[in-house]
């Protein structure tokens, strides 16, 4: 075979291959396990603690309206062996007390570190050049897992003169990069039993199904079981090395996700309407007017006769008028892809508030199959 025969047949097997990926269906709703699963144990924990900000340039907080900062600055010279006279009223402007906050990750050791956020209790206008003076970090059994301190970074600005002001962002919060240090472990369930668990992000039993089947081919029959929709029970390997590389196969394995149930989600604050794929709708006809109500209220003086010790009397003349637009009766046909289902709700020219109102109808009346949510 000549040289440019064969570069003839390789050009067409490459054109071909890619016609084949630009033409053929692609399975979308493969994911990995470790984004559609948890292992049962291996989570974060929330820390919190109350400390102090100093450093800061007059735009601390003012201690006249928040005697806790003054109390807490009190009680911290104490500790360090500074008494204050009693009745004297601190007046300082460099100090604000602030709420720290931190995540402390699973199997976090004694002397990792990691971010700490900081935000403001009192009135301190800017927290920006403060340094946070050492805070114990609390979890919800009230023990002590870390210790934050550090300069807190702003990314915020301000200035104020004559009564005028600008700012930029936030000032009242800010953050530690590594700001805290791990003090104490929590105890993980990880080698305490031969047994683990990968908890499912939404109870669907075709999905744990998916999972069960995924690990079972990869890792050989009965390593896996799906408990109910929600669960998958796993078989560990006993030596700690041997289960670390074996959640690192089984957190990347692909799963066929099944299609999700059908939903309509409506957010009644900002008016947003979200449709999944699976929503799919009947044919109907609809008929869809606005009801508008116009109140105008007109000032009226009633002025008395001369002479007539009468007092001038103001009204108001109250015009209201009602309109409503006619609704063309407009028929839908019935749409099984989200594409059909987007045309024929464009097709009704209602916003999204009466478009929730349209949807429930829909539903009602047996043409909409999908569950209606409002968050």
């Amino acid at each position: 075979m000549s040289i440019e025969r064969t570069l003839k047949l390789l050009i067409a097997t490459a054109f071909t291959a890619a016609f084949a990926a630009l033409w053929w269906p692609q399975d979308s709703q493969a994911a990995r396990i470790k984004e559609i699963a948890t292992v049962q144990g291996v989570r974060s924990n929330q820390l919190m603690g109350y400390g102090l900000v100093v450093g800061l340039d007059g735009t601390g907080d003012q201690t006249t309206q928040t005697p806790f900062t003054a109390q807490s600055l009190t009680s911290m010279l104490q500790q360090m062996g500074i008494t204050v006279p009693a009745g004297v009223a601190m007046q300082v402007k460099n100090v604000a007390a602030v709420l720290v906050t931190a995540t402390l990750p699973p199997f976090a050791q004694p002397g990792q570190m990691m971010d700490v956020n900081v935000s403001s209790l009192g009135n301190a206008k800017s927290l920006r050049g403060g340094m946070l003076i050492a805070t114990p970090l609390k979890g919800a059994d009230g023990q002590i897992y870390a210790l934050a301190q550090g300069n807190l970074v702003i990314s915020g600005a301000g200035a104020a003169a004559g009564g005028s002001k600008v700012t930029v962002n936030h000032l009242s919060a800010g953050r530690i990069p590594n700001g805290a240090s791990v003090e104490r472990a929590v105890a993980s369930p990880w080698m305490q039993s031969t047994t683990t668990q990968l908890d499912l992000q939404a109870d669907d039993f075709n999905t744990a199904r998916a999972v069960a089947d995924a690990i079972n081919k990869a890792k050989g029959a009965g390593t896996a079981e799906a408990l109910d929709g929600r669960t998958v029970q796993l078989k560990l390997p006993t030596q700690a090395g041997e289960r670390v590389a074996f959640m690192g196969d089984i957190e990347n394995l692909n799963v066929d996700k099944a299609k999700p149930a059908a939903r309509i989600v409506f957010n009644a604050r900002t008016g947003s309407v979200v449709v999944n794929e699976a929503v799919t709708i009947g044919p109907c006809a609809v008929a869809h007017g606005n009801l508008s109500v116009t109140i105008n209220s007109t000032p009226v003086i009633s002025q008395p006769s001369p002479l007539s010790n009468g007092q001038t009397v103001q009204a108001e003349k109250a015009d209201i008028k009602i309109n409503q637009e006619p609704g063309a009766l407009i028929q839908l046909p019935a749409g099984t892809k989200l594409t059909d289902v987007v045309k024929a709700l464009n097709a009704l020219g209602a916003n999204p508030q009466d478009l929730l109102a349209i949807l429930q109808a829909m539903k009602s009346a047996g043409a909409l199959q999908a569950e209606l949510e409002v968050i």
